[in-house]
């Protein structure tokens, strides 16, 4: 059940056992008030159950704090599944980047790899990392293009490389 459900529903059982302890409370304050009270066997039963609507109120008191946290203050059931599907989006995507991985060639891993560490890299910075001559650089992103797995985007005189997956 959602958190702010169970609390409003806390919240409403609570009012409605708060009022019905005040109006049975009332009702035993003046039972007392009829009978003057004296030490007789009638007044330690209404003494009886007057503390016993103490322990309501202590109830009450209990549920409409309970209430009043679920609705407002108890949000780590939200965070946790926020934090799992985030995790599980980051599995899904290298698994699914691991797969891509598995059908290109040496070079070719190279470059995505290190696109992906550092995506908008410039070509020629590319190059040095990659360790690759221009020529051989140039021919596996334009392999990598046609496949449709990086873009190269102009910027000034060099190109950025960008991951399209």
């Amino acid at each position: 059940m959602d958190n702010k459900k169970l609390g409003l529903l806390l919240v409403g059982i609570s009012f409605v056992f708060g009022f019905f302890l005040v109006y049975f409370n009332v009702n035993l304050v003046g039972d007392s008030g009829e009978l003057g009270c004296n030490p007789t066997e009638e007044c330690k039963n209404i003494a009886g159950l007057v503390s016993m609507t103490n322990m309501g109120f202590g109830f009450f008191g209990f549920m409409l704090a309970l209430g009043f946290y679920f609705l407002f203050f108890n949000k780590t059931e939200e965070r946790i599944l926020d934090r799992l599907e985030a995790q599980k989006e980051v599995a899904v995507e290298e698994e699914r980047f691991s797969l891509i991985l598995k059908a290109l060639d040496d070079y070719e891993k190279k470059v995505m790899e290190i696109v992906k560490e550092q995506d908008g890299i410039t070509q020629s910075t590319l190059r040095l990392r990659a360790n690759l001559s221009k020529a051989k650089l140039s021919y596996v992103l334009q392999e990598l293009e046609k496949r449709g797995l990086v873009s190269r985007v102009p910027n000034g005189k060099t190109l950025e490389v960008h991951l399209r997956v």
